[in-house]
C-alpha cells in the first residue's frame, strides 16, 4: 500500500468521463439484478448473514452519500438523516448502526423510497463529478464505491438465493438460460508442477486494489503441485458416498463440531432424490451436473475433502503464483448464467481460476507484511476483519467481470457456506 492512498489508486488512468461512466454503469447493473424480484422478496432476511435486497440497494447508496457527498460537496443535504443509522453496515467511526440481524424488520422505508434515495444520490454525485471540480481523491473514492457496489451485487445474488431456498415453493429467481452447455474438460484432473522459490504477490501500486491486497511483496514458496481445475460435483459426491461426512478423522476439530451441530451431510442447497443429486439454484431446483465445479461448501468441507483425496488446500501465495495474470475471467456474472460452468479444456496452465467459484485456501486472513490500515472510517473497510477468517481467491460466476483480479483477497469465516465457494487441490512436490 503506497503513500496516503490506501484503499484505491487509479491516478493517471481514469478521466472524469470514465469515472462517471463507470459509476452510472455499476449503479444501473445493480438495479438490473433486482428486476426479477418483487418487493416482497426484497425485504426478507433469512439468516443473520443475509441482508435484504432492499438493504443492499440502500447501503451502497449510503456509501456514496456518506463518504463523498456529505464530506466533499458544500451545502449537501442528506436525503434522510435517519438513513445514516439505518444503512450503516459496520463503520463505528461514522456512528451508530441498526443491528445487522434486524435488517429484515425494516419494512420502512419502502422499496420505492429506497429507489428514490438512489435517484437523489445518483443525481447529486453525477452533477458533482461531472462538474470537473473533482480531484484525485474524489476519483479514488468513486472508484472504491463502484467496487464496493459490485461486491454487493454478488451479495444480492447469494443472499436472494438463500432467501428463496427457504421458501417451501422453491421459487426461481429467473429461468435457467444455460441450456445444454457441456463444453469443457471432464476427465481426470491433471496435476501441474511449480518449482517454487521467491515470487512476487500482491497488487502493484498502479491501478485499483483494496488495501488488503497491498503492499506487493516477495514470498518464498516450496515446490508444489496444483490441480489443473476445481473439484467437481461428481468428485464431491464420491466423498459423500464414501462416508466423508461421517468420518471424524477427515475433519478439523471445529469442522467436525460444525458437521454435528448443523447436521451437514452434503453441500448447502444439495438434495438427494432417489439416489440422484439435485441442487437449489437461482433457477430453482435442477439436476446436478457431475462435471461442474462443486460450490456452497465451507472451508471445513473443502479441507476434509482435500484430506480424503490425499491432498491439501493451496496457500493463497501458491494460488497467486500459479494464476496467470493474463488469464480471462469468462465464467462471471456478466455471462448471466449464475451457476458455475464445466471447466474449459486443460492447456498449459490451470484453468477456471478467475470466475466460476471462489476457491478456499489454507491461509488465514491476516495483513501482508508492511500493511497499514487507512485512517478514519474507511480504514474499517478490511483491516478490522483480520481475525478468524479464511482467504478465498479467484471470483465466481456471480462476480462482475470488472471486479475480478488475481490479487483479490476475499475472506469469510470457515463455516460460511452460502457464498459461491468451492476448492482446488494442492499437494507438496518433492525437490528434484
Amino acid at each position: 500500500m503506497a503513500g496516503s492512498q490506501p484503499l484505491a489508486s487509479q491516478r493517471g488512468d481514469s478521466t472524469t468521463d470514465e469515472t462517471l461512466s463507470r459509476f452510472i454503469s455499476v449503479r444501473a447493473r445493480t438495479e438490473e439484478l433486482c428486476e426479477p424480484l418483487d418487493v416482497e422478496d426484497m425485504m426478507v432476511q433469512s439468516m443473520d448473514d443475509v441482508s435484504p435486497t432492499k438493504w443492499h440497494l440502500a447501503h451502497t447508496t449510503w456509501f456514496f452519500e456518506t463518504f463523498i457527498l456529505e464530506r466533499h460537496v458544500r451545502a449537501y443535504e442528506p436525503f434522510d438523516p435517519a438513513y445514516k443509522i439505518l444503512f450503516n453496515s459496520y463503520y463505528n467511526a461514522v456512528g451508530d448502526m441498526h443491528p445487522r440481524p434486524r435488517r429484515g424488520l425494516l419494512s420502512r422505508p419502502t422499496a420505492a423510497q429506497v429507489y428514490d434515495y438512489r435517484r437523489h444520490v445518483d443525481s447529486a454525485l453525477g452533477e458533482f463529478v461531472g462538474s470537473g471540480n473533482t480531484n484525485d481523491e474524489i476519483t479514488d473514492l468513486v472508484t472504491l464505491g463502484c467496487h464496493h457496489e459490485q461486491q454487493h451485487q454478488e451479495l444480492i445474488l447469494t443472499d436472494i438465493k438463500h432467501v428463496l431456498s427457504c421458501n417451501p415453493l422453491q421459487p426461481a429467481y429467473r429461468a435457467d438460460t444455460r441450456g445444454t452447455d457441456t463444453v469443457g474438460y471432464a476427465g481426470p484432473t491433471p496435476w501441474l508442477g511449480f518449482e517454487g522459490g521467491l515470487s512476487w504477490i500482491g497488487a502493484p501500486d498502479e491501478g485499483f486494489a483494496f488495501d488488503n491486497e497491498r503492499p506487493r511483496h516477495k514470498v518464498y514458496v516450496e515446490p508444489f503441485e496444483l490441480a489443473a481445475r476445481p473439484v467437481t460435483n461428481g468428485e464431491f459426491a464420491e466423498f459423500i458416498e464414501d462416508g466423508g461426512y461421517r468420518r471424524a478423522n477427515l475433519w478439523l476439530s471445529d469442522g467436525w463440531d460444525a458437521v454435528n451441530r448443523n447436521g451437514w451431510t452434503m453441500p448447502q442447497y444439495w438434495q438427494s432424490r432417489d439416489g440422484e443429486y439435485a441442487a437449489f439454484t437461482l433457477s430453482g431446483v435442477l439436476p446436478l451436473r457431475d462435471s461442474e465445479p462443486v460450490c456452497h461448501i465451507s472451508h471445513y468441507e473443502a479441507d476434509a475433502f482435500a484430506r480424503w483425496a490425499g491432498a491439501r488446500l493451496p496457500t493463497e501465495a501458491e494460488w497467486e503464483v500459479a494464476c496467470d495474470p493474463g488469464q480471462d475471467a469468462d465464467d462471471t456474472a456478466d455471462l448471466g448464467i449464475f451457476r458455475p460452468r464445466r471447466a474449459p479444456d486443460i492447456g498449459q496452465g490451470p484453468v477456471a481460476m478467475l470466475g466460476s467459484v471462489w476457491e478456499w485456501t489454507a491461509s488465514a486472513y491476516t495483513p501482508y507484511s508492511g500493511y497499514k490500515q487507512a485512517a478514519g472510517a474507511l480504514g474499517e473497510y478490511n483491516g478490522k476483519f483480520m481475525s478468524g477468517q479464511v482467504v478465498l481467491r479467484g471470483g465466481s460466476c456471480l462476480t462482475a467481470a470488472g471486479h475480478i483480479r488475481p490479487t483479490y483477497r476475499n475472506f469469510f469465516p470457515p463455516a460460511a457456506r452460502w457464498q459461491m465457494s468451492g476448492l482446488r487441490l494442492a499437494r507438496n512436490l518433492a525437490r528434484g
